[in-house]
C-alpha cells in the first residue's frame, strides 16, 4: 500500500493526493450502501443464486466506482514543481568593507639625541645634584666623584715639574760657562758636548713633566660629570656612595630641539612606506589634534624577535606637546592599492571541493545569489580577510552562507533593497 500512495502523492502532490482520499472514502460509504440494499434486492429477487453471480455483480459495481477515481488521477497535472523557498540574507557591499587607505600604528615619544654620560676616570661618587626628569644646561655638574687621590698625583707633578725646571736653569747657565771656555780653548769639544747633553736631557724632562701635569689635572677634571648639552636627565644609572669604573654609565641626557616618534612596522606594510614621506601624528592625551611628522629613518632588517621593523617619524611641529615617552599614533598613508577584503562569515568551503574557498555574489536584477571562487589573503582588524577573485562594489551574503544553493531565490534587507532597485532604474535609463 505504501509504493502506490508514493506515487500518486508524486503526481498529484500533498493537497491533490488528500482529496482524492477525501473522494474515496465518500465512494467507499456509498458502496457500503449499496451492498446493504444489493444484499436486500438480491434475496428478494434472486434467492439462493450460486455466489459467483452474485461476485460477477460486484466486480462490475467496484470497476463502476473505481473508473471516476482512475480519471481523476489522469486528469491531474503531473508538471506541478514544488515552491521555491527565498531566504532572507545579510548582505555587505565589498566597497564598504575594503581595506582602509591610511595605516595606523601606536609608538613613543623619544628624543632623537639621547646621550648617556659616564665618568672618564674611575672612583667613589660623592655627589648628585640631579634626578630624573631635571632640565640641565651645557656645563651644569651632574655628578662628582671624590679628587682626593687625583690632586695628590697633581701636586705631586707640579713638585717633579719644578725640580726639574730647576735643573734646567742650571743646565742651561753650566752650558753658557761651558760655550766660554770653548771659545777660549780652555775644554775640549767632547767636554762641551756632554754639557749640552745634560741640558737637553733636562729640558726634555722638564716637557715630559708639564705634559704628564696636563694630564693629571685633566683626570682631576674629570672627577665632575659635566653635561655636553642643554636636556632633560632621562635616566639615572648610579647612586652615590658608588664606586664606578671609567666609562660606566651614569647619567642620560636627552635632547629637547628635536623630537621623534618610534613605531614598529609588521613586515608586510613595509613596502607600503617610503623615506620622508609626511604623516600625520595623534597624541594619546591630545585628543584628536594632529600634528605633522616626516619619515626620517627605516631599519634595514627586521627585529629578530618581533620580525618588525623599526620607523622613526620626526616631529615637525608642536613640540612642546610631544613630551618624552608620551604614546602617539602615526597615520601613514598607503602608497599601494587598497585591498578588498570581506567579512570572515562570507568565505565558505563546498564539501565536495574542500580547499577551495568561495563567497556568494547576489545579483542585484535577478535576486538569486551564485558562489564564486576566491583566493584569500591576510586577516584584518574587525573579523575581515583579504580576498582576490571578487571587485569593489558587489553584494556578497555575510552570513547563512552553508543553506544556500546556486541560484537560490533571496530576500535582502529593505535598505539594501531600495538602494538595489535605484540602481537598476539609473542603470536602464543609462541605456539607449
Amino acid at each position: 500500500m505504501r509504493k502506490p500512495r508514493m506515487l500518486i502523492t508524486a503526481a498529484l502532490g500533498q493537497t491533490g493526493f488528500q482529496a482524492a482520499l477525501l473522494q474515496l472514502e465518500k465512494g467507499f460509504l456509498a458502496c457500503a450502501f449499496a451492498k446493504r440494499r444489493a444484499d436486500l434486492w438480491r434475496s428478494s429477487i434472486f434467492g439462493d443464486r450460486p455466489l459467483s453471480s452474485i461476485a460477477n455483480v460486484r466486480g462490475k459495481f467496484l470497476a463502476c466506482l473505481l473508473l471516476p477515481l482512475t480519471m481523476f488521477l489522469g486528469c491531474a497535472p503531473q508538471d506541478r514543481q514544488p515552491q521555491q523557498i527565498v531566504r532572507p540574507v545579510k548582505v555587505v557591499r565589498i566597497g564598504d568593507e575594503a581595506a582602509a587607505g591610511v595605516m595606523s600604528f601606536a609608538g613613543e615619544v623619544r628624543a632623537r639625541y639621547e646621550t648617556t654620560l659616564a665618568f672618564r676616570v674611575s672612583g667613589k661618587m660623592l655627589h648628585r645634584p640631579v634626578e630624573v626628569g631635571d632640565r640641565v644646561h651645557k656645563g651644569q655638574r651632574l655628578a662628582r666623584l671624590d679628587s682626593n687621590d687625583y690632586q695628590l698625583g697633581t701636586d705631586a707633578l707640579h713638585a717633579q715639574l719644578k725640580s726639574a725646571q730647576a735643573e734646567q736653569d742650571f743646565a742651561r747657565d753650566d752650558l753658557t760657562r761651558y760655550r766660554e771656555l770653548l771659545n777660549l780653548r780652555v775644554i775640549s769639544p767632547a767636554e762641551f758636548d756632554r754639557h749640552d747633553t745634560a741640558y737637553i736631557t733636562a729640558r726634555e724632562r722638564v716637557a715630559a713633566l708639564n705634559a704628564q701635569l696636563s694630564q693629571a689635572t685633566n683626570q682631576l677634571q674629570y672627577t665632575d660629570l659635566l653635561a655636553d648639552r642643554d636636556g632633560v636627565v632621562t635616566a639615572l644609572e648610579a647612586e652615590i656612595g658608588q664606586v664606578v669604573a671609567a666609562g660606566q654609565p651614569v647619567v642620560k641626557l636627552a635632547r629637547l630641539d628635536e623630537k621623534e616618534i618610534h613605531i614598529d612596522i609588521p613586515e608586510q606594510y613595509v613596502a607600503g612606506i617610503e623615506l620622508h614621506q609626511t604623516v600625520l601624528v595623534t597624541l594619546w592625551a591630545g585628543g584628536d589634534r594632529q600634528i605633522t611628522a616626516r619619515i626620517r629613518e627605516i631599519a634595514a632588517a627586521a627585529d629578530p624577535a618581533s620580525r618588525t621593523y623599526r620607523v622613526k617619524a620626526t616631529v615637525l611641529e608642536g613640540q612642546d606637546e610631544a613630551r618624552l615617552g608620551k604614546t602617539a599614533t602615526v597615520w601613514i598613508p598607503l602608497t599601494t592599492p587598497p585591498l578588498i577584503a570581506v567579512p570572515l562569515s562570507a568565505v565558505f568551503t563546498p564539501q565536495n571541493e574542500s580547499g577551495r574557498p568561495r563567497v556568494w555574489l547576489v545579483d542585484e536584477q535577478a535576486g538569486t545569489v551564485r558562489s564564486v571562487p576566491v583566493q584569500l589573503g591576510e586577516a584584518l582588524d574587525g573579523e575581515r580577510i583579504v580576498v582576490a577573485g571578487v571587485v569593489s562594489g558587489q553584494l556578497v551574503v555575510s552570513a547563512g552562507v552553508q543553506r544556500l544553493t546556486e541560484g537560490q531565490a533571496v530576500r535582502v534587507p529593505e535598505q539594501v533593497a531600495a538602494a538595489m532597485q535605484g540602481s537598476v532604474a539609473e542603470s536602464k535609463e543609462d541605456q539607449p
